[in-house]
């Protein structure tokens, strides 16, 4: 009989730890428009290999200098940056605060990288390494390009692609007064994400049954094997 690993974080998600970011920004243009907010929400595994949502980390961000800051976009998420009661940190000290806790979190899970997990994860992402190639930061833990998007999840799951009624329809709680709020709208996200993929256990311990069984797949490259990121020790 084929043995089956426990279920960890390396063997549910291929050796990368899932890691729900959220940004709230001036506008929608990664290279010109400011990061004002930015949120991460770890996740916890439990013993039985189901989800659920941990610790969440989040800073109010100084725009960077020469941002622009739509108007339209600040009425949306009500941010004013230059409040002095904000306790605005610069980008740089807000990245290297969440990465020191998602590379711990990767040692701890033993794990070899962060994946992004978004709703709307093209955007998250794309202000992300923005703000890396911005601040020269070298040790990005996260994958420069792989996400998991939970539009795209709840579309498939629930049939509804925007986070409040994705939120609603999987059964989950919703404050529209606390949205736009980059911790708010991250821990959403990662409620919805676990609750997607607890709904899909089933299916992911029949995979694996199915895997071990075929044996090692020489046609499937291990992790250690993909390209590095950039400033990355391979």
């Amino acid at each position: 009989m084929t043995q089956i690993p426990p279920i960890t974080f390396a063997t549910r998600f291929r050796g990368f730890l899932p890691v729900v970011i959220d940004v709230e920004t001036g506008g929608f243009n990664s290279q010109t428009d400011a990061l004002l907010e930015i949120a991460a929400v770890f996740l916890e595994l439990r013993s039985d290999g189901t989800l659920a949502r941990g610790e969440t980390v989040r800073y109010h961000v100084t725009p960077f200098p020469g941002s622009n800051m739509e108007p339209a976009s600040m009425a949306v998420n009500g941010i004013d940056p230059h409040h002095p009661l904000r306790p605005a940190i610069s980008e740089e000290d807000a990245l290297q605060r969440i990465f020191r806790e998602v590379r711990n979190a990767i040692r701890v899970a033993d794990c070899t990288r962060a994946v992004l997990v978004g709703h709307n994860a093209f955007f998250d992402l794309n202000f992300l390494n923005a703000a890396v190639a911005r601040t020269q930061i070298k040790r990005n833990p996260f994958h420069p390009f792989s996400s998991f998007d939970t539009a795209t999840l709840g579309g498939v799951a629930f049939g509804q692609t925007v986070l409040m009624r994705a939120t609603l329809a999987a059964g989950l709680d919703w404050d529209t007064a606390s949205a736009h709020s980059a911790a708010y709208d991250a821990e959403r996200t990662a409620d919805l994400f676990c609750t997607v993929c607890n709904q899909f256990q089933a299916v992911f311990d029949a995979s694996r049954r199915r895997l071990a069984a075929m044996g090692p797949l020489e046609t499937e490259p291990s992790v250690e094997t993909e390209p590095s990121v950039p400033g990355e020790p391979p």
